[in-house]
């Protein structure tokens, strides 16, 4: 009942020329491509279903084949096909047409991930059309989409509407409409996989002239649409801001071929936006380059500081040049602009040149013990505009260009001469001290001789010489053992094992005799004679050992002693064993000699007759 009377009520609507709910005087809409409608003739199957609008305007139906509706109300519609249903079916008049459902056929192509047509509902707009597409590819350029309808093409800026909202921006969509999508002039002219990331790193102005171009010391130059109001901040902060290198006092930007340069140091310290210069369509931003970076690559946008505004920082820091100048700046300041002083820079004796009146004034700074002691702020030099700040660099390895220290001046320096790791010349500081500076020349060698280590102290005209026992020093660790020194000393270490004619006979004992090796030897207060037989390697088998001499030269007259070393290893009676003094004589006579008249005619050969009447008291 409820279907008879819904036909009824439509099959009025039709006789009296229009659809429910469509108020009267109002024209009917025209069908069109893509629009279903739904068919019903009782009796007839083939016909009672729903036919769509194909993309020639007409309806294919069963037995009377394509009838043209496109463009004609649905009354009309009506009335065409009944008329072509007529030559073939019987009463027609009852058919009845109603429309199901609005269809927009369309097609997407260019840079989206699935190209291709689409048919959406009636109502939807661009942006579904590009969703059921798969979306936008990377590399998509958003301000220049195409609505190509016919022969026409209409461009409009889908970038403006995401940033926006506003849909009055995009096309309304029509049957058969293509919307197109260009790729960015920025991924080049081969198909490869690429990051979107880093293409959008390059702006998104493409090739655009009313881009904003920014390059330069920026961290991602690029190509940026151009905005009304946007400031030149805006433009570098979208360019990625400067980098550390910048001189973000000379920026430049270039409007209709006319510079202006921009100190954006000022805006900032200021706030003042009337500092800000405009950027029009098409304007180029170049932010220069203040100075060499630490790769060492030359840059020579820093000449363009003028003396007043300059200072230059030489020698023994990470980043030496010339720096723009400020007031409010420390010497302390001005190293850190250089990167600090080196690990070789001498500290100590940082050179500061001052121009006045035309005369250069130059102060030495121990910066060494201002950070160690502390100090007043006063006692810092001062700096100004055209000042040079050298930072000598220490004298270190023998090994080392010799150069370098010999540049460094005597009243800084220490010599380490003599049986040490590195002898050379070594920078000095009051905060050093003897042991210091022997360290530094990597310590004695294996063959020094650590007990008559000499230090040459010049003081003024006259120069004073120490003798250092450094092995007493290490046995007993007394401070007091160890010398003061101050710059211009000399420290040598000698060799323990030089030849005996380099040193006096006051030095050495002669040892004599049946003994492996008889020579002169090194001597010291607090060796014995079983100390000078072992350097002597010991008795020969055929010595004779019960009567061993020590004869002593010194004083007005010579004395002997006769040793028994048998009986001394027999008993080990400590005070059995003669003194031995610097300058002394032991002799080992063979077995051969134990008469005293053979022993008399031996030593008569080597001593004087007055040590021989002192060996025959002793025997």
């Amino acid at each position: 009942m409820f279907r008879f009377r819904f036909g009824f009520l439509v099959l009025l609507a039709l006789l009296c020329g229009r659809m429910p709910g469509l108020a009267a005087g109002q024209p009917e809409p025209a069908l069109r491509i893509g629009d279903v409608l739904t068919f019903n003739l009782p009796g007839e199957a083939v016909l009672n279903k729903d036919f769509q609008v194909d993309r020639s305007g007409s309806l294919e139906l069963p037995e009377i084949g394509v009838v043209p509706v496109a463009g004609k109300s649905l009354p009309q519609a009506i009335g065409v096909v009944r008329e072509a249903l007529s030559r073939v079916y019987r009463n027609v008049e009852r058919l009845t047409v109603t429309l199901k459902a609005h269809k927009l056929p369309v097609t997407v192509l260019g840079y989206v991930k699935k190209p291709g047509s689409l048919e959406l509902s009636g109502d939807d707009n661009v942006q579904t059309a590009i969703s059921e597409a798969g979306g936008l590819a990377p590399g998509a350029q958003l301000d220049k989409l195409q609505l190509r309808r016919g022969t026409r093409i209409l461009e409009f800026d889908y970038k403006r509407y995401l940033d926006s909202g506003d849909v009055s921006i995009l096309p309304r969509l029509e049957p058969l409409d293509v919307v197109f999508v260009p790729a960015s002039p920025r991924i080049g002219n081969v198909q490869v996989e690429f990051d979107g990331k880093a293409l959008a790193q390059v702006g998104d102005g493409a090739e655009d002239v009313s881009a904003v171009k920014v390059f330069g010391e920026v961290n991602t130059p690029a190509s940026i649409t151009y905005r009304e109001g946007a400031t030149i901040i805006d433009m570098i902060m979208r360019a990625g801001g400067v980098t550390r290198y910048a001189a973000v006092g000379q920026i430049r930007v270039i409007n209709d071929g006319k510079p202006t340069l921009f100190n954006m140091t000022g805006y900032l310290d200021s706030g003042d936006k009337a500092s800000l210069p405009p950027v029009q369509r098409g304007a180029t931003i170049f932010v220069p380059r203040l100075q060499e970076d630490v790769t060492g690559s030359t840059d020579a946008s820093w000449l363009r500081l003028p003396p007043t505004r300059a200072v230059q920082v030489l020698g023994s820091v990470n980043k030496p040049g010339r720096f723009e100048w400020s007031s409010e700046m420390s010497l302390f300041d001005l190293l850190a602009q250089a990167g600090g002083p080196g690990t070789q820079a001498d500290i100590a004796h940082i050179q500061i040149l001052n121009h006045v009146d035309d005369k250069t004034q130059t102060a030495t700074f121990n910066m060494s013990e201002f950070l160690s002691r502390g100090g007043s702020m006063s006692s810092i030099p001062k700096i100004g505009a055209g000042s040079v700040v050298v930072v000598p660099e220490l004298a270190h390895s023998q090994g080392d260009n010799k150069a370098q220290w010999v540049r460094q001046p005597a009243e800084q320096s220490i010599y380490v001469l003599g049986q040490v790791g590195v002898p050379g010349r070594y920078a000095f500081n009051d905060s050093l001290r003897f042991l210091d500076v022997v360290a530094a020349a990597n310590g004695p060698t294996n063959s020094a001789d650590l007990r008559n280590v000499r230090v040459s102290h010049r003081r003024g005209k006259g120069t004073q010489v120490s003798k250092v026992d450094l092995a007493r020093y290490f046995e007993i660790g007394d401070d007091k053992l160890l010398p003061k020194v101050r710059p211009g000393d000399v420290i040598f270490i000698p060799d323990r094992n030089r030849d005996w004619t380099d040193t006096g006979n006051e030095a050495n004992v002669r040892v004599l005799g049946a003994v492996a090796k008889p020579g002169r030897y090194r001597f010291s207060d607090n060796m014995t004679i079983l100390d000078l037989l072992a350097e002597a390697g010991g008795p020969t088998r055929d010595a004779y050992q019960e009567k061993i001499l020590v004869v002593n030269m010194g004083g007005s007259s010579a004395q002997a002693r006769a040793f028994n070393l048998t009986e001394f290893a027999r008993t080990g009676n400590l005070e059995k064993v003669p003194t031995v003094r610097a300058g002394d004589t032991v002799y080992i006579p063979d077995a051969g000699q134990s008469d005293w008249s053979r022993l008399t005619k031996t030593l008569g050969e080597v001593l004087p007759a007055a040590a021989i009447l002192a060996v025959m008291h002793a025997l």
